[in-house]
């Protein structure tokens, strides 16, 4: 029988929580320092945490960590951990622990409960919705330029327009993974993109970029430089409707690669939504590994 225990200690958990959680960024590409950074994130709201020991019979074979926090005004339910240790797995005890902690935030009032998972979710989250997923590859050397298409510096002319079209698709995209309602999301681009880029074209560490394939503008592409440690964030790489399907996106991806080593940085990250396969499949086939993916579930869960 599966039993469930708060710990009062968790000193030793949060150790292997961390432990395990840089294994998984340096595995995905990102060096030493980046991974710090992101278990800096992590860790700020850690102490928040409840920490459950699971057991079997008195023996501990995992643990689970949750914790319910205000999202906007309405309580909304995460589980920051749930681990069964390799000797017990596949008994049954995943699936226990996320049943209690589904339990523990509906009884503390939470009406959605967020996962974010380094690892593939299997059975166990397959119908938790995929909210979106960070992406990231090493480049180590500078790849191969496509014949014909180009990466140039976008003009002041030309920023009004992209601005305007690059904050609509954003809305979309968010509204599309269910993560937020239309006004809402209008509202966070606005705080995104104030907050992002508020010289415009001349914020520093961004590169702002308009493809060229064949001497026609066929896409733009949005770069952080340094956005952790080593490391170029990518908020945009889009390729117009009418140009898809040409092998443009690969294209702009290598610019995007080109444009992090000139930079500097050695590894290139992107957010993905969920809904947007085609993005997901473009990563993929590019050799870009999940980092993170970030998927929720409504409370309490329908009858089956």
């Amino acid at each position: 029988m599966t039993d469930f225990g708060i710990m009062g200690d968790a000193t030793e958990w949060q150790q292997d929580f961390e432990r395990r959680l840089r294994a998984s960024y340096t595995a995905a590409g990102l060096g030493a320092a980046a991974a710090d950074r992101m278990l800096d994130d992590v860790r700020a709201g850690i102490a928040d945490w409840t920490v459950a020991e699971i057991t079997d019979a008195g023996t501990r074979v995992g643990h689970v960590a949750v914790v319910v926090t205000d999202d906007g005004g309405a309580p909304a339910g995460r589980i920051g951990d749930l681990r069964v240790d390799a000797p017990h797995a596949g008994r049954g005890h995943e699936q226990a622990a996320r049943d209690w902690a589904e339990e523990w935030c509906v009884r503390r009032g939470a009406r959605r409960l967020d996962i974010r998972l380094t690892e593939p979710a299997g059975e166990l989250f397959a119908d938790y919705g995929v909210r979106g997923q960070l992406r990231a590859r090493r480049v180590t050397s500078p790849p191969e330029p496509l014949d014909g298409f180009t990466a140039r510096p976008m003009t002041q002319a030309e920023y009004a327009d992209w601005a305007a079209a690059e904050k609509t698709a954003y809305v979309g995209d968010i509204v599309r993974s269910g993560a937020m309602g239309r006004e809402e999301a209008v509202r966070k681009a606005d705080r995104d993109f104030a907050n992002l880029l508020p010289g415009g074209l001349a914020t520093p560490d961004s590169s702002l970029l308009v493809f060229e394939a064949d001497g026609e503008r066929v896409g733009t592409g949005w770069l952080k430089h340094g956005y952790l440690p080593e490391v170029t964030y990518g908020y945009s790489l889009h390729i117009d409707e009418r140009y898809r399907g040409r092998g443009h996106g690969r294209a702009a991806m290598t610019a995007g690669e080109q444009a992090t080593l000139a930079a500097g940085d050695s590894a290139l990250m992107f957010t993905v939504w969920g809904g947007n396969e085609v993005a997901m499949n473009l990563y993929t086939s590019t050799g870009y590994r999940v980092v993170e993916e970030n998927r929720s579930l409504g409370l309490p869960r329908r009858a089956a």
